[in-house]
């Protein structure tokens, strides 16, 4: 990762974007199993269908999980001052994600303001947000 810095820059620059695998029943036995989160609706066919779902899907949170990864993958963790996400869509299994952010303002102090977004690879966005983040 090179050195990122306030005065490189501007308004509209966007972040590398991070594309991630498809998601998988496994993808999401290890997402409950790394994060504590074992709700039915996201492991267990049966118990997804009962509630009117055709199959278990994503945890918002592993959405959330791979936007902060983009951030990370940008700058180093004690960059972030804050990340904020709204869950939109379901991602339902099969779906790949594209994270994708751009700088939305720059603050005095080398904060910068980033809108990020989750989308799959039809282009509908499954979570959207802010980062706050202080570079040198």
């Amino acid at each position: 990762m090179s050195l990122i810095t306030y005065g490189s820059i501007a308004v509209g620059d966007t972040l590398p974007p991070l594309i991630t695998g498809p998601v998988t029943r496994s993808t999401l036995a290890l997402f409950a199993a790394a994060s504590g989160d074992h709700n039915p609706i996201h492991i267990d066919i049966d118990f997804a269908q009962s509630a009117g779902m055709p199959d278990v899907f994503a945890h918002g949170m592993l959405g959330m999980a791979y936007m902060g990864r983009l951030l990370t993958n940008w700058v180093p963790q004690h960059s972030l001052r804050d990340f904020s996400t709204r869950f939109t869509a379901i991602t339902h299994l099969g779906e790949t994600l594209i994270c994708t952010g751009t700088v939305d303002d720059k603050h005095n102090g080398g904060l910068v303001q980033l809108e990020i977004q989750a989308a799959n690879d039809q282009g509908e966005v499954k979570l959207s947000g802010q980062a706050l983040i202080l570079l040198p």
